[in-house]
């Protein structure tokens, strides 16, 4: 009776952890797509800058997938509470909380135009104010095995300290590795896809949930961003999934997995460093469509992987940048795999 039981749980729980993914999924393709054709009418329209004649198009779909990713772990967390008599999610909502808040920010930052937005030095600032529903729940371990130190328990610095720093920085960071089609949502599904299955394999469901949903997000979203991108993520998606990712880590205790995942943004960072971050990822646009760079210097990954590229096979386009991008993220998640994923 105990084993049948158990068994008509487990049935339950996949098949709310899949309605809760193809709600996330559903929900961002139908908003996404009743997007794109509204943006135009009010005016939230964006450049892009890799095409000739750099044609207009929809801005800020990154409502479309925090919409849908929400939607989704609402019906989660429901579904769990009433059917399975499992409430509570304090730590999701606290995420949830965190997801939104940067959402916000974002819309603040694309509403007041590119270039014409947030200041450099006010988005840390503001997104620490995001940090606030993490540290509040005081989620996460806050004990951690580093290496050659050995096991540190932070013990409220944890909260006070390496959750807030771990926000902003992701946040902020994601932000950087942008401008070309698909590349934003890519880059969040395979980093996402990654952080999922060691929460899957851990333990950790409430990580896993976050990451899968988002995933599926991404992915719908994706299908109208992918070249030639018909909408564009805008800060809107970029601080929110930069976010998502620092809480899933938090979590799903899997800090050490998401900061390696993390290095191909760390590399952006510290490229765009050399030119004070006065320089565009944008490249120059021949009349065929193909690339060039337009900067002397290398200052962004993109600027790297062009070089590479032009150097390589002489003709260079838009997804041949992103692709490239994606393989540099996969070299990391292969790292990744070898130190920490069993």
């Amino acid at each position: 009776m105990i084993y049948c039981l158990s068994n008509a749980n487990n049935d339950i729980m996949e098949l709310v952890i899949s309605l809760s993914i193809i709600v996330s999924f559903l929900v961002t393709w139908v908003t996404t797509r009743k997007w794109i054709s509204k943006a135009p009418e009010i005016g939230l329209l964006g450049f892009d800058m890799n095409k000739p004649g750099r044609p207009k198009v929809a801005e800020m779909g990154g409502i479309g997938v925090v919409f849908g990713f929400g939607m989704g772990m609402l019906v989660y967390i429901g579904l769990m509470t009433f059917y399975l008599n499992r409430p509570y999610y304090v730590s999701i909502l606290a995420a949830l909380c965190t997801v939104l808040i940067t959402c916000i920010i974002g819309m603040m930052d694309d509403l007041l135009g590119w270039k014409k937005g947030l200041r450099q030095w006010q988005k840390p600032i503001f997104t620490l104010f995001a940090a606030l529903p993490m540290m509040v729940v005081n989620a996460g371990q806050s004990t951690m095995n580093l290496p050659i130190v050995g096991t540190v328990n932070w013990g409220i610095l944890y909260p006070l300290l390496i959750v807030p720093i771990g926000i902003v920085g992701a946040s902020n960071v994601y932000n950087m590795v942008a401008g070309y089609n698909g590349l934003e949502a890519g880059m969040g599904v395979i980093i996402f896809s990654v952080m999922g299955y060691t929460a899957y394999i851990n333990d950790k469901p409430n990580a896993m949930m976050l990451a899968f949903c988002m995933v599926s997000a991404l992915l719908a979203f994706l299908y109208f961003n992918w070249y030639p991108a018909r909408i564009f993520p805008g800060d809107t998606m970029t601080y929110s999934v930069g976010a998502l990712a620092a809480c899933v880590a938090i979590l799903g205790d899997m800090e050490k997995i998401a900061m390696i995942l993390f290095i191909p943004y760390v590399i952006d960072f510290f490229l765009q460093i050399r030119s004070r971050f006065k320089s565009e990822a944008f490249a120059g646009v021949n009349a065929d469509g193909s690339l060039e760079k337009i900067d002397k210097g290398i200052y962004h990954l993109t600027h790297l992987a062009l070089a590479v590229l032009k150097r390589a096979k002489g003709r260079v386009n838009e997804r041949d940048v992103v692709l490239f991008v994606f393989g540099i993220e996969l070299l990391a998640v292969g790292i990744a795999k070898m130190i920490f994923i069993t």
